[in-house]
C-alpha cells in the first residue's frame, strides 16, 4: 500500500492512498484540492510512482525479509 500524505500545521489535509486509487481530502481546503488533483495529471503521477518504485522495491524487500 502506497500512501502520500500532505500535512500543514500538524493537520493532514490530503492523502493519496493506493488502495483507494485517488486523493482524499480531510479538511475543507484539502477536499477542494483533492477534487482538482484527481482531475489533473497529479493522479497519473502518483500511479506511476506506485508502479515504478513501490511495487518494484516491495518485491525486493519481501525477498530479503524471507
Amino acid at each position: 500500500e502506497y500512501i502520500d500524505s500532505y500535512v500543514f500545521n500538524k493537520v493532514e489535509d490530503i492523502r493519496f492512498n493506493s488502495t483507494v486509487g485517488k486523493y482524499v481530502g480531510y479538511t475543507e481546503h484539502g477536499v477542494k484540492n483533492a477534487e482538482a488533483w484527481n482531475k489533473e495529471s497529479d493522479l497519473a503521477q502518483e500511479q506511476a510512482q506506485l508502479e515504478s518504485y513501490c511495487k518494484y522495491n516491495a518485491a525486493i524487500d519481501y525477498s530479503v525479509v524471507l
